[in-house]
């Protein structure tokens, strides 16, 4: 029965998904059906990772598909979450899949924050179970043939597909079983058993022998191939020299070298060149005594040599007898072609037949971050049209109050409350009054406080960690190989340096409404009295009743009437500028579907511009009608005071009223300012939550990895000398008894399909690849394995 090398599996840690996953949910998505559907999928995803990982797996497809529904399901989730050491931080510790570790210490193992890692070492396993159930058919039917053939080529593209991502995957240096030089040599040992998979269902299905040749010759070169992978590199696992990869590599090598002679031969017998046909069977009769002299530990070629024999005897006989045709040299021979049937399979997800995306609807991160920074340019969008139109209404309302308007007209009687000031004053007492102002200013310190603590107490976590960090690296020196807290947090404090600066200005615009609201308290706290206490608190001036109904006062309290008409039709804007929508999900996944990337900065600019195109052409000429009409006050106004009776009683009176006005625009500026400044603070507090239990949760993955690094690093301590070697005097060395028994047979990490043979005999270090002769020599010594590697026939 042929044998074929299968690999072991890596095991892993169990880990927690749900955790973090559900709490990143609940931090990103608001409560509801979408909600719940994430929470429920964290869940399933949780489930697959414990049926793939969780439990021994049967060689058997339907394992097989569990892996890669857990491979495929890791691809398709790694866009949508932020998994990074700084962000949704989860740790994947796995053990190497070829290191058995020893009595006083764990196998080697890395523990990584990296979804990266984790989909690298998901794969190895698929591409091992896939080995190992390849190894399993049977070689006996088409089926097994079909299905062997298929494995092993999926595992050679999951090999390959490793060495080519596992470097960027981890950005450290991975554990050997994983790393580009091991998974390469094993990509390369699939693929030549493949192919020779291949040329058995060929044998099997009676192909020409041309073919059949083809087929062989070039699974000795994929055989050939795998062996030097193996020969010229010295950071392979130690099992691919000590166990039986080498030894099969080299006499699989000789054995579809030995069937592609054969095989041709009959093609020269068919041709009548019945020297050439003597040459090629000798040269198979050689390679075949040369496997059954070397590895006949490893593999059984008896069937083969006896039926090179024959047809050797056979052809020797009749040439004798009738041909007499000249046996040339083997170098002289011309060589067999090639034929690769076989190719590693592409890893392109999903490779799961039952795949199905439990977060189908959940954005990927690259569009939910191009939707958070849409979003903050829409608000700016919003912020700098809504900012321009009330800007626009205070500097309206501070010319008005100069010129004491609309007062100034109704105040011709010049003894009675104006009727613009009595509504200013209503308004006021209506919106709360002094004491509304006073307790939202007395709010401001305590949420500032409660901001300034949530920060604090999250730097701090950082600090402390970084310190433990930073004392562990100094003890340790090189052994503390993790990434440093200080480059990892990096981030993070900018983005608590960024809220800190927030938070520093906030309470400077906190300062100036404070000073605004002093320096118009007195007049605030008079529009807060009666009517009769208000009345009193005016000076009485000299009627100007002559001027009622004059052209000019029409004439103001027409242009009053337009620039009030604008105010309202700016309230009216203002509503439709905040009311617009529209969903930029779609165009971005379009994008990252045809593109592959998101260029947020122009098609978010090209929508706002598109949305809101029309509305800022409309504020625009807002503002130039304003400025228009302002100019137009300005000069009847002119004129309206020229013809008023001017004295120091009604000067007095002007003077008041227009304080009066210009502390009710004061007073409604800086009420919205305190309401908006609480609002700031209570959503920043939200932020400072979750920044918290960012650096929370961060930290908390830093002391899980320090405390299993820690672990790590006392077992190693355990394991070495605790002094130097040094000689024993020879009168107290006594001689060893000698050990009974043969020595026992290395474990087998490397399952062949056969059943495993008594333990290897390396061979003499004179065979080399490079041998011209191919003879055997001299039966090799016993002993233990050699760590010279075994040798290969050389390639014809």
């Amino acid at each position: 029965m042929a044998t074929f090398i299968s690999v072991p599996l890596k095991k892993s840690s169990e880990v927690d998904l749900v955790k973090p996953l559900s709490k990143f949910v609940t931090a990103t998505y608001p409560a509801g059906e979408e909600q719940g559907e994430y929470n429920r999928a964290v869940e399933e995803l949780n489930k697959l990772r414990k049926n793939a990982l969780g439990r021994p797996l049967d060689k058997h497809e339907s394992s097989l598909e569990i892996l890669l529904r857990y491979y495929d399901q890791l691809c398709a989730v790694e866009p949508k979450f932020p998994f990074s050491e700084n962000q949704l931080c989860l740790t994947f510790t796995w053990k190497d899949a070829f290191d058995k570790g020893s009595l006083f210490g764990g196998s080697v193992k890395l523990a990584l924050a990296s979804l990266g890692y984790e989909k690298t070492c998901v794969l190895f396993n698929a591409a091992a179970l896939a080995s190992q159930i390849a190894s399993e058919q049977n070689l006996d039917n088409d089926e097994g043939l079909k299905a062997a053939a298929k494995y092993y080529q999926l595992a050679s593209g999951a090999f390959g597909h490793i060495k080519d991502t596992v470097l960027s995957a981890l950005n450290r240096e991975p554990t050997m079983d994983i790393s580009p030089e091991t998974v390469g040599t094993l990509s390369h040992i699939m693929l030549a058993q493949a192919q020779e998979v291949i040329f058995l269902k060929a044998t099997s299905d009676k192909m020409k022998d041309a073919v059949i040749a083809k087929l062989a010759n070039q699974a000795a070169d994929f055989y050939g191939d795998a062996f030097k992978q193996c020969q010229y590199k010295d950071n392979l696992p130690k099992y691919f020299y000590f166990q039986e990869v080498l030894p099969v590599l080299a006499a699989k090598h000789c054995i579809m070298q030995a069937n592609a002679e054969l095989h041709q031969s009959i093609l020269a017998k068919q041709k009548k060149r019945f020297g050439e046909e003597i040459a090629r069977l000798q040269h198979a009769a050689e390679l075949v005594k040369t496997v059954a002299s070397r590895y006949d530990e490893y593999v059984s070629v008896k069937d083969l040599s006896d039926k090179i024999n024959r047809a050797l005897t056979a052809a020797k006989k009749d040439n004798d007898f009738i041909y007499h045709d000249r046996v040339p040299e083997v170098k002289d021979l011309e060589h067999i072609g090639k034929a690769a049937l076989v190719r590693a399979t592409a890893i392109t997800p999903p490779l799961s037949q039952k795949f199905t995306d439990l977060f189908e609807k959940m954005v990927p991160m690259a569009v939910q971050q191009s939707m958070s920074i849409y979003s903050q340019r829409k608000a700016e969008t919003i912020n700098r049209l809504v900012g321009t139109m009330r800007e626009a209404t205070n500097l309206c309302n501070g010319v008005l109050a100069s010129l004491n308007l609309p007062a100034a007209l109704e105040d011709l009687s010049g003894d009675s409350i104006p009727q613009s000031i009595a509504e200013k004053a209503r308004s006021i007492v209506q919106q709360g009054g002094l004491q509304s102002i006073e307790q939202l200013i007395r709010d401001l310190p305590e949420l500032l406080t409660r901001n300034r603590e949530i920060l604090d107490e999250s730097l701090k976590m950082l600090d402390d960690e970084e310190t433990t960090d930073n004392e562990l690296r100094t003890k340790f020196n090189q052994r503390w190989n993790r990434t440093p807290s200080g480059d990892l947090y990096k981030p993070l404090r900018a983005e608590g340096a960024n809220f800190r600066n927030i938070l520093d200005k906030a309470v400077q615009a906190d300062q100036v409404v404070k000073d605004r609201y002093n320096t118009h308290c007195d007049m605030i706290a008079l529009l807060c009295k009666s009517e009769s206490e208000l009345n009193a608190a005016i000076p009485s001036a000299n009627p100007t009743k002559t001027l009622q109904g004059s052209e000019v006062v029409n004439v103001l309290r027409s242009q009053l009437a337009q620039l009030d008409e604008i105010k309202k039709e700016r309230e009216t804007l203002e509503g439709e500028i905040k009311a617009v929508t529209f969903d930029m999900s779609i165009t971005f996944l379009t994008a990252l579907a045809q593109d592959g990337a998101i260029n947020e900065e122009q098609l978010s600019g090209s929508q706002l511009d598109q949305l809101y195109g029309a509305y800022n052409q409309r504020v625009q000429a807002s503002l130039r009608t304003q400025e228009e009409l302002l100019g137009q006050v300005q000069t009847s106004h002119q004129e309206f005071s020229s013809l008023k009776q001017s004295n120091t009683e009604a000067n007095q009176r002007e003077e008041v009223l227009k304080k009066l006005a210009s502390a009710h625009d004061s007073y409604v500026e800086i009420s919205n300012n305190l309401r908006e400044g609480t609002k700031f603070y209570n959503d920043l507090t939200e932020i400072l939550l979750k920044f918290q239990n960012k650096c929370s949760d961060i930290v908390f993955a830093r002391k899980t990895e320090r405390d299993e690094l820690l672990k790590e690093l006392q077992q190693s301590i355990a394991r070495e000398p605790s002094a130097p070697s040094f000689n024993v005097p020879a009168y107290q060395s006594t001689p060893a008894a000698p050990a009974g028994g043969p020595t026992p047979a290395p474990r087998t990490v490397f399952q062949p399909q056969a059943k495993p043979q008594p333990p290897a005999r390396p061979p003499p270090p004179s065979f080399t690849p490079q041998a011209a002769s191919m003879t055997p020599t001299s039966a090799p010594p016993t002993g233990p394995p050699s760590s010279n590697p075994p040798p290969m026939a050389p390639m014809n």
